[in-house]
């Protein structure tokens, strides 16, 4: 799964990136090194531009809250435990399959957090002395330190409390796309601990290489199995992961020492 990831890259340098034609400046975001689901994420997407009278669609970095709420939805109160969709089912899940077929984007990462039970806490646990272990969490990123390009769906859903020209008439909201972890060796695996994705945990967020970029934010491109080929899991061997500091666990931190690379695992969360 996907519950928390950094993105700390700013407008210019994804604009690069990704060839972003259209951003507006008071949209932007401070980078965010705990992202966490209902927060508001970097998005890329293809759409024509709202009143420019050109049908076209335009590359655009927009902003959007993590957590889809569908277009049918009657509060968005569910938004928060839509954070993920599964690539196996996601374009026949009703939530996401309307999305999935003309609503997809790119939430650009510096990587993604996930939290191994480590071994002397899962020993306590399974005796029954503890019924809450103790996680260690490690950051997942491409092993050559590019953008994690995370395949998502975003959705608009109106709020008819709200009158039309109300400032939050309409959530423009996401989701990121998983896929079952890797099981190949890591490119760059830590000394002491998990030596694959799935070793730290059984899904992974889907990352696009720069290949199906276009073709995956192509609104034009609507058949199913056309775009269910896009979900091929990236070739092996391109991730690393390091273990970082529990801080990271509460979602109050944040700053670019959850980035720090320990050594191993802290004290009370061997692998």
């Amino acid at each position: 799964m996907c519950g928390r990831y950094a993105a700390s890259r700013g407008p210019e340098d994804l604009a690069g990136i990704f060839e972003i034609e259209k951003w507006e400046p008071e949209e932007t975001l401070e980078p965010d090194y705990n992202v966490a689901p209902t927060k508001e994420v970097y998005a890329v997407l293809d759409r024509p531009v709202k009143d420019a009278g050109d049908p076209d669609p335009v590359r655009q970095l927009r902003r959007l809250t993590w957590g889809l709420v569908p277009s049918w939805a009657k509060s968005p109160e569910g938004g928060a435990r839509m954070i993920n969709a599964r690539a196996e089912t996601v374009h026949e899940k009703p939530s996401y399959r309307r999305a999935f077929a003309t609503r997809r984007c790119i939430l650009p990462a510096d990587g993604y957090y996930e939290w191994v039970t480590g071994r002397q806490e899962r020993d306590l646990e399974v005796e029954g002395k503890k019924k809450r272990p103790r996680k260690q969490p490690y950051f997942v990123l491409p092993a050559d330190g590019s953008v994690f390009a995370m395949a998502g769906l975003y959705e608009f859903w109106r709020d008819r409390t709200l009158p039309d020209d109300h400032p939050q008439a309409w959530w423009v909201t996401c989701s990121v796309i998983t896929t079952e972890a890797e099981r190949t060796p890591l490119a760059v695996a830590p000394a002491e601990g998990p030596d694959s994705l799935a070793a730290i945990h059984p899904r992974m967020p889907l990352m696009l290489t720069p290949d199906r970029w276009d073709a995956w934010l192509d609104p034009s491109r609507t058949d199913v199995e056309e775009l269910r080929a896009l979900l091929e899991p990236p070739p092996a061997g391109l991730m690393r992961a390091y273990p970082v500091s529990t801080a990271v666990s509460n979602v109050r931190n944040n700053g670019p020492e959850l980035l720090k690379e320990l050594e191993g695992p802290e004290e009370g969360t061997l692998f």
